[in-house]
């Protein structure tokens, strides 16, 4: 699934991301609205990775979906 697909379905993924990324709290949810920077960013801030392991997990993730 593309990012478009991603941000317009993020409403129903947001169980998903949540399930995948446990450290997400809602407002941070609510935050990233679908929005890839702003995940890979969310990410980074919770679990203090570099951004290129966010982005790569953020990446692996999407293909999935």
């Amino acid at each position: 699934m593309n990012w478009d697909q991603i941000e317009g379905k993020w409403k129903q993924l947001t169980g998903d991301v949540q399930a995948r990324w446990g450290k997400l709290t809602n407002d941070d949810i609510d935050v990233v609205e679908g929005n890839r920077e702003k995940l890979v960013g969310k990410i980074q801030e919770r679990y203090g990775v570099a951004k290129s392991e966010a982005e790569k997990e953020v990446d692996e993730w999407s293909a999935r979906h």
